[in-house]
């Protein structure tokens, strides 16, 4: 595997990384064995790896989250996933490269995939609009989670997108209409939904896909009511208070479970996923395996009413005092994560 682009926070791991090719390339080369020397290396690199990415800020989690080589919804289906069939179109106006959806088997379960698309060369970025989705690609995921419904088959969002599209077009052909159908839509489905963040999570345009009974993400993945540029961009009337701004959007995976609304936090294995991603992949498989089980064993009726409860249950506010002498503190809004 080619190694990935290295951001400036990992070059110790880089490092390590090129010194343990030097010697496999002259173990190779010279009939030598240096098994036991790389070894230690790959000891080393995992030590320091772990405390790299323990001790990250908030900006650099958005940026391991954004990494050009990170691997999204397309590279997830293909490790994962088998007999996988795309499905186009929305029936109304055309079909978004931005949403991709399809029939496939995790371990020989049916199910439904829908997720944000970013596309890997800049010919398919361009295609798939870098995952901003339109109206239309919100629309056709909602027709094909219909279709799941249909079919009794559950569903696996994987959510990977800075937003919705902003444009002109979108906006003329209800773009805020699409996302808020889809999240009252979602939220009545009588089939299991488990929503993956592996990237981005930002604004209304992950929430157009980003409602099911269980919400789970990678470890260097964020979700967030806006992007940390957006947010500095409104705040601090300057987008160069990016890492201000994402540290005080509460946007890391730790965040999201320490505040209620991740179910679980998927590990990326030793190294981040754009390092490892056939090591990320198993991992979410597992995880993906696990909770689906649960969740079809519920029956149906406990299974709505559970989702119901769970975005009932977002968000802390304090009402004022029995007397009326006046409120608490300001409430914690931690609610806010789940608005566009």
């Amino acid at each position: 595997m080619s190694t990935p682009a290295a951001l400036d926070f990992e070059r110790p791991i880089y490092d390590l990384e090129r010194k343990i090719q030097e010697l496999i390339a002259f173990q190779e080369a010279k009939g030598v064995d240096l098994s036991e020397t790389i070894e230690q290396l790959r000891a080393e690199q995992r030590r320091v790896a772990k405390s790299v990415y323990a001790n990250l800020v908030p900006w650099q989690e958005v940026q391991v989250a954004r990494h050009r080589d990170r691997p999204s919804t397309m590279d997830f289906i293909g490790m994962m996933f088998t007999d996988f069939l795309e499905l186009h179109g929305d029936r109304l106006f055309g079909d978004d490269g931005a949403v991709v959806c399809g029939f496939a088997r995790l371990d020989g379960r049916r199910l439904m995939v829908i997720g944000h698309r970013k596309g890997k060369s800049a010919r398919e970025s361009v295609a798939c609009n870098w995952g901003l989705a339109h109206p239309e690609g919100y629309r056709k995921a909602m027709h094909k989670a219909r279709l799941a419904e249909r079919l009794r088959l559950p569903i696996v969002m994987f959510i990977d997108t800075a937003g919705a599209y902003p444009g002109v077009g979108a906006e003329e052909r209800g773009i805020a209409q699409s996302i808020a159908e889809n999240i009252a839509d979602l939220s009545t489905l009588r089939v299991p939904i488990v929503c993956v963040i592996l990237g981005e999570g930002a604004s209304g345009g992950a929430l157009g896909i980003g409602v099911g009974d269980r919400i789970l993400m990678l470890q260097h993945a964020y979700f967030s009511v806006i992007t940390p540029e957006g947010c500095a961009a409104i705040l601090f009337r300057s987008s160069d208070k990016k890492e201000e701004a994402a540290a005080a959007l509460h946007l890391t995976s730790r965040d999201m479970l320490e505040l209620g609304i991740a179910d679980e936090v998927v590990p990326e294995a030793d190294l981040a996923a754009h390092y490892q991603p056939r090591q990320a992949a198993k991992c979410l498989k597992e995880a993906l395996i696990r909770h689906l089980d649960q969740l079809l064993a519920m029956p149906t009726d406990e299974l709505l009413a559970k989702r119901y409860d769970k975005y009932r249950r977002l968000g802390k506010f304090l009402s004022p005092e029995p007397d009326g002498q006046g409120a608490g503190p300001p409430a914690t809004a931690t609610a806010s994560h789940h608005g566009s």
